[in-house]
């Protein structure tokens, strides 16, 4: 007799484990403060800030988000500086196990633009699936499937435009997830470009990670590699470091100062041009990120 199947990730989560390790705690390109408070309401507020340090522009948003666990309903309300109006309304297991709706809607009156998404998300032991449904984009309409057994993931995915009545974009990926190591292998963009990704948790303090991309579409040749590494340094801090082929290399210190205060900083260095006096263009960054919570 076999073991219940576990639920797999839904397909914009695989490879998930080696994308944060690469891609998130970097913070080394502006400067960003976020906080967040509760009520006992059950309404959590955001407010948030980032300044570009390349451009020097300052974008913010502030979010309210009422959730009610009972009945599986979150609804989401978001204000940012360039005048967009968001919501979105989440109802979960209400319906059936397993069964979540999604809307999520954007209006922005001074550019005249507007959005809406209506996505329906089913997930039982061994397969999670999801369909989309872009109202004002084509409208098109996007399936995805991920089915898991054993450790092993399959999945696919495809989007159709309704006006145009073609498939418009199809990918697939295969992986394996153990406890500790995962391997996940995409093919995008209707199998033009291949990534192979790869996250090992060596011990309890120590991660590591590896991702490379292909784009038979590029007009250079070979493959861009970024490798990567965690260690924490104690409960409450840890650092990052992360290479690419590029001779790119970027660190990352976050330090929780307190119980609801996180701080993380970012550096990256272009490897190649640190003897150069006067470097033209972008080649150093440093930036931070500033959390309160409550």
């Amino acid at each position: 007799m076999s073991l219940p199947q576990p639920v797999p990730p839904s397909w914009k989560d695989l490879g998930k484990s080696s994308n944060d390790l690469l891609g998130k705690d970097y913070p080394f390109h502006g400067t960003s403060l976020e906080v967040k408070t509760k009520t006992p309401s059950n309404v959590a507020f955001k407010v948030g800030g980032n300044r570009d340090s390349k451009s020097g522009l300052i974008a913010g948003d502030i979010e309210a988000k009422y959730t009610d666990k009972k009945n599986g309903l979150v609804f989401t309300e978001t204000w940012t500086t360039s005048n967009a109006l968001k919501s979105q309304l989440e109802l979960e297991n209400y319906l059936a196990k397993g069964l979540k709706l999604d809307i999520a809607t954007s209006l922005t009156p001074d550019k005249g633009q507007k959005s809406a998404l209506l996505n329906v998300i089913y997930k039982q032991s061994g397969v999670h699936t999801r369909g989309a449904f872009d109202v004002f984009k084509g409208p098109t309409f996007t399936t995805d499937t991920v089915f898991g057994r054993d450790g092993f993931l399959f999945g696919a995915e495809t989007a159709y435009n309704v006006t145009e009545g073609k498939i418009t974009r199809y990918a697939a990926a295969i992986g394996y997830n153990a406890p500790e190591y995962a391997v996940t292998v995409h093919g995008l963009n209707n199998l033009k470009t291949f990534t192979a990704s790869y996250y090992h948790r060596v011990s309890a303090d120590v991660e590591a990670g590896a991702k490379a991309v292909y784009d038979t579409k590029a007009t250079t040749s070979g493959v861009a590699l970024e490798v990567g590494t965690k260690a924490y340094l104690d409960s409450a801090a840890f650092v990052k470091a992360k290479i690419n082929n590029s001779g790119v290399l970027a660190l990352g210190y976050t330090q929780a100062l307190r119980p609801g205060v996180k701080a993380s900083f970012g550096l990256a260095l272009d490897t190649q041009r640190l003897n150069e006096i006067n470097p033209t263009g972008p080649t150093h960054k440093v930036g931070a990120n500033i959390v309160f919570e409550s």
